[in-house]
Formats: C-alpha cells, sequence, structure tokens
C-alpha cells in the first residue's frame, strides 16, 4: 500500500548515496528497474512504470569493484552514464566556507533559530582536516549549533570539536 522511492521519485531524480555499498542481491533488483523502466512492490503481481533519472554516490572504486566481481559490470555502466570525481574537502579548503554556511542555514532550520559563521570560525575549518568530508563537516557544525548560546558559530565554539592539524 507504500509507495516506494522509485514511485515516488517518478518524474524526477532518485539520488542513490553510497551505491558500492550495496549488496549483489540489490544490484540485480536495482538494474532490472533501470532496464524495465517499472518496478514490482513487495506482495504484488502487478508492475508500476516509473521514470526515474539515478544519481548515484560512492568513495568506492567502482571499476576496482567490478574487477573484484564486488559490483556488477552492467550495473556500473547504466549508472556511469556521466561520472563526476569530487575532491576531497581537504583538496578545496575554498569552498569550506560556503559548504559550512550553507550547512549552517539547514541545522538553523533544524534547531528554530538562525544561525552563522564568523569570518573566524570559517578561517579556522579551512585549516582543519577533514577526512569524513562534508559528513564530518555537518557533525562538527551541528555540535557547535548544539553546544552554542549564540547566533553566531565561530572559533571559540569550533576549536574544540575539530583536527586543529593543518593540510
Amino acid at each position: 500500500d507504500k509507495r516506494g522511492m522509485f514511485v515516488a521519485a517518478s518524474g524526477g531524480t532518485l539520488f542513490l548515496d553510497e551505491v558500492g555499498e550495496m549488496p549483489l542481491s540489490m544490484q540485480v533488483k536495482l538494474l532490472r528497474a533501470l532496464q524495465e523502466e517499472s518496478i514490482r512492490p513487495v506482495g504484488s503481481t502487478d508492475s508500476i512504470d516509473v521514470d526515474v533519472r539515478i544519481v548515484a554516490a560512492t568513495n568506492r572504486n567502482l571499476e576496482q569493484m567490478v574487477d573484484d566481481e564486488t559490483f556488477r559490470e552492467d550495473l556500473y555502466y547504466r549508472l556511469a552514464a556521466l561520472t563526476l570525481e569530487i575532491p576531497k574537502l581537504d583538496e578545496r579548503p575554498e569552498d569550506i566556507p560556503i559548504i559550512a554556511s550553507h550547512l549552517l542555514e539547514a541545522i538553523s532550520d533544524e534547531v528554530g533559530r538562525s544561525l552563522k559563521l564568523s569570518p573566524e570560525g570559517a578561517s579556522l575549518l579551512s585549516r582543519a582536516r577533514w577526512p569524513g568530508n562534508v559528513r564530518e563537516l555537518e557533525n562538527t557544525l551541528r555540535a557547535a549549533a548544539a553546544l552554542s548560546q549564540t547566533k553566531t558559530i565561530g572559533e571559540r565554539q569550533l576549536a574544540p570539536l575539530i583536527n586543529l592539524s593543518t593540510n
């Protein structure tokens, strides 16, 4: 009775995060849905047509996984129509203040108060190491927001939460 993700995304885009973690059994089902442009809900005998654009992300080397036979080659070529490699956050420190400000806007909505990043906070974030990339940055900002009583997230709130080793 419930609409699945493919049905909900029909006519639009479905984002599949960490597609490299998908078990082979699920890869078969995804490939079938992409090839047939239809899905069959669990327990149903009827198929539902879907028109979905897929955007998939992974931090894994899918080509190597294909060679290792842990990722289906046919699914790889179906998903790899356009491939973008995004450098790690550590390799693009100039993007960190922009990403952090965007994340703080979303966090502001969640916590019910307006939050902004101070210039000193932005500078500190840009100098920090981010092995966990954007997810680590987001978690750090969430923690700073939770611990802060002010609207401005700055060096004082961030310093105890981040890896101060510079790039």
